[in-house]
């Protein structure tokens, strides 16, 4: 880990665990070298960092290109290897970026459902997530992070003191439509990232707390 990105890291780790009295669940699944798409549900802006701080690895996280025109705040974004995306993060410059990242051997955290959740459910995923898959070989390792939107969804100024758990699920390999899509047709192709998207959601809404997180 860089300086500046260990030391957010070690903050990130205090707050979440004097403020939400985090839960880090199943944290050994995650590979501790080489390319790995974490990919979770999100209904806070308190979810990457939460799964961040949870891994003992650097990881990528994606941003507004927009905030990087600030000099110091895009200079620290940077410490924190943020990949600068478009709005809806599906860009050609984003997607290039994130591919970059796990060509060399990082870590990434994708949202399938493309946006927070307006009520605290899990959304319907969305394709996007397939094509970075798709393009890539790395595994995909499920995330579910529960209480987030509790303690802090989009209708709030700031984080209430709500309980938060972050819960790694078990690698995926998406081997066989890797190879199907290499061969298949365009139509099929956008099936494969869809059906990828689904399988992630299916596979995140399987993960379960061990205990209750309110």
């Amino acid at each position: 880990m860089k300086p500046v990105y260990r030391l957010t890291w070690l903050a990130g780790r205090a707050y979440y665990a004097l403020y939400h009295r985090w839960h880090v669940l199943n944290v050994e699944r995650i590979p501790l070298t080489g390319p790995v798409i974490l990919a979770a549900n999100h209904g806070s802006y308190l979810d990457p960092p939460l799964i961040g701080c949870g891994v003992p690895r650097p990881i990528n996280y994606l941003a507004r290109e927009s905030l990087f025109r600030f000099p110091v705040f895009g200079w620290y974004l940077r410490q924190l290897n943020c990949v600068p995306v478009d709005r809806d993060g599906a860009g050609a410059a984003g997607l290039k970026g994130i591919l970059d990242r796990l060509l060399n051997g990082g870590a990434v955290i994708l949202f399938p459902e493309g946006r927070r959740s307006h009520d605290g459910q899990l959304q319907p995923a969305r394709a996007g997530i397939g094509l970075t898959v798709i393009k890539s070989d790395a595994p995909v390792v499920p995330v579910r992070v529960f209480g987030t939107f509790e303690a802090w969804h989009r209708h709030q100024k700031l984080p209430h003191p709500h309980r938060v758990t972050v819960k790694y699920g078990v690698p995926i390999d998406f081997k066989v439509l890797r190879e199907e899509a290499k061969t298949c047709t365009k139509p099929r192709l956008k099936a494969i990232y869809q059906e990828i998207a689904d399988q992630l959601m299916a596979a995140i809404a399987k993960l379960e707390p061990v205990e209750d997180v309110t």
